[in-house]
């Protein structure tokens, strides 16, 4: 392990689904209805929204519990409106979004963003 490996773990612990057209968003809240999905709304510009990338990465144990979303925030802002419109929530970034039963369950950002937390939500 190199000195700036920060742990063995693989980045690749999340099977992220990207979200990059509107019309996706309703398979996802049905989506919603069998199984908790995560949107997770992420800036490439910003090294707090990498952070906060890389620690749900790292920690990530809840492929059985969540559908995790990914959505480029530089790429598709259109898409984090939509979000913030339909489950009420302010737009921030980085920003997950808890979505069940077509229901925004939770929802957080910055430095609260970790795999534990979640779990405490579901």
């Amino acid at each position: 392990m190199g000195l700036f490996s920060f742990g063995s773990k693989s980045h690749q612990n999340v099977k992220w689904v990207h979200f990059s057209d509107e019309q996706q968003l309703s398979q996802f809240i049905e989506e919603s209805n069998h199984k908790t999905v995560m949107f997770f709304k992420h800036s490439t510009r910003c090294s707090i929204s990498s952070m906060a990338k890389s620690r749900l990465e790292n920690d990530w144990d809840l492929d059985e519990e969540v559908t995790p979303i990914y959505v480029d925030l530089i790429a598709h802002r259109n898409i984090s409106n939509l979000l913030a419109d339909k489950f009420a929530v302010q737009h921030e970034s980085p920003q997950i979004i808890l979505v069940k039963d077509g229901i925004s369950i939770y929802d957080t950002s910055h430095n609260q963003i970790s795999v534990g937390d979640i779990k405490n939500q579901l």
